[in-house]
């Protein structure tokens, strides 16, 4: 589909030095030379939520340093005006979509939808949840109810993972959006909480893959009502988000970095529950379809 057919959000905040100019589309041809390079030892945060925040530990579980972060992350001065590049109003056009959709759910539900705002940057940047940096993969941020993402992220996807694609890099977007949608429900506080009373480290992240397969649950709610509305899929969409959700299951990821997994260790949840998850999503369109709290995942 030809994303710049549609319109873009008003609530885009570009930190990128320069505009962002030199990527292409994340399904194209061709090097980026973008000079970012992701960790696969941390790769395991991608799609996810601030270590620094969430919960119970899981920053001090996974031998990260939200002080360390904080120090690193140079302030990055905010572009002004719409993103004019490619990548750029891409990923504008995708959360204009996720607007319209969650706006109008929320309003069927007898709710008000509050936009999030994603923070485009390049390397590091700062978050009201600490230090944002591209080896965190993207990832949203409660506290200031942003979405913080390196474009980067989707070359490293494809060259990494062959998780390429448009519609995939749509996906990672859409999932950051599902944890917004997770806070305005009240879900975030509430596994705050329950991390907080947790006796274990499996336990919370237990916790955690709930959360992110929620989210991965409410990003194919998302891709089913904005296909629904605006007719965005295309043969090999949904083959590219499913490729993308199952590249950064954690048990894969910890298989490619380690050569084992550790499923007590998982905090986003195995390749093939990220994909089931997604689809269920998809397939219903119905946010009622996506509670990962109620029984086995």
């Amino acid at each position: 589909m030809r994303w710049e057919d549609f319109r873009s959000s008003g609530n885009v905040e570009d930190r990128r030095g320069g505009g962002g100019g030199g990527f292409q589309m994340p399904g194209g041809r061709g090097g980026l030379g973008i000079g970012t390079i992701i960790v696969v030892g941390l790769i395991g945060w991608a799609l996810g939520i601030n270590p620094a925040v969430l919960i119970g530990g899981l920053e001090a579980i996974n031998g990260m340093s939200g002080g360390s972060q904080q120090q690193q992350a140079a302030p990055q001065a905010t572009q002004k005006g719409p993103p004019t590049d490619e990548m750029g109003r891409f990923a504008s056009a995708v959360l204009a979509q996720t607007e319209d959709v969650w706006t109008e759910l929320f309003r069927a539900d007898g709710k008000t939808y509050q936009d999030p705002k994603l923070v485009l940057f390049s390397g590091a940047t700062r978050s009201a949840c600490g230090g944002a940096q591209s080896a965190m993969g993207p990832f949203y941020c409660p506290l200031d109810q942003k979405v913080y993402l390196d474009l980067s992220f989707f070359q490293e996807m494809k060259n990494r993972f062959r998780a390429g694609g448009d519609f995939a890099a749509a996906y990672v977007i859409a999932h950051e959006v599902g944890h917004h949608v997770e806070n305005l429900i009240g879900i975030l506080p509430k596994v705050q909480q329950a991390q907080a009373r947790a006796t274990s480290r499996a336990e919370a992240n237990n916790l955690s893959v709930r959360v992110e397969l929620m989210a991965d649950c409410l990003a194919g709610v998302w891709a089913y009502h904005a296909n629904a509305r605006f007719r965005i899929l295309e043969p090999g969409d949904v083959e590219e988000a499913l490729n993308a959700a199952s590249a950064i299951g954690d048990d894969r990821l910890q298989k490619q970095s380690q050569g084992y997994a550790v499923p007590d260790s998982f905090t986003h949840g195995t390749s093939q529950q990220r994909v089931n998850w997604f689809t269920r999503g998809l397939k219903t369109g119905s946010m009622q379809q996506c509670n990962t709290f109620s029984g086995p995942i």
